[in-house]
């Protein structure tokens, strides 16, 4: 079992950047597919990135691609959501999440473990 907490998030004007953390503790983290989930008031919580064990594959959704880079440091047990020209549909409880069968999905249900969440506020 791994537990997950994130930080970094906070408010922000429109075009401004943020960078997302998530620090896993238990079990190897470099087991673990991780993810970046996200959810807005009266949505759905939808994927926004995910990156597989080693690092040296990453997914997006369409909405953040070429504005947000996951990344990860399995040395530290960590997992990062740069987000840059960031805009006021991003605003959301941005969770991070993690698979155990090295599997990169891009729902909910594809993820074991999940973080409390933290929020991003961006203001217009």
């Amino acid at each position: 079992q791994v537990q997950l907490v994130e930080s970094g998030g906070g408010l922000v004007q429109a075009g401004g950047s943020l960078r997302l953390s998530c620090a896993a503790s238990g079990r190897t983290f470099s087991i673990y597919t991780m993810a970046w989930f996200r959810q807005a008031p009266g949505k759905e919580r939808e994927f926004a990135a995910a990156i597989s064990r080693s690092g040296t594959r990453t997914y997006y959704a369409d909405s953040v691609k070429g504005r947000f880079t996951i990344s990860r440091d399995n040395a530290k047990n960590t997992l990062y959501l740069q987000m840059n020209s960031l805009k006021p549909e991003d605003t959301a409880v941005y969770y991070c999440a993690a698979e155990i069968h090295g599997l990169v999905g891009t729902t909910s249900p594809d993820y074991n473990y999940w973080g409390q969440g933290t929020q991003v506020t961006v203001s217009s």
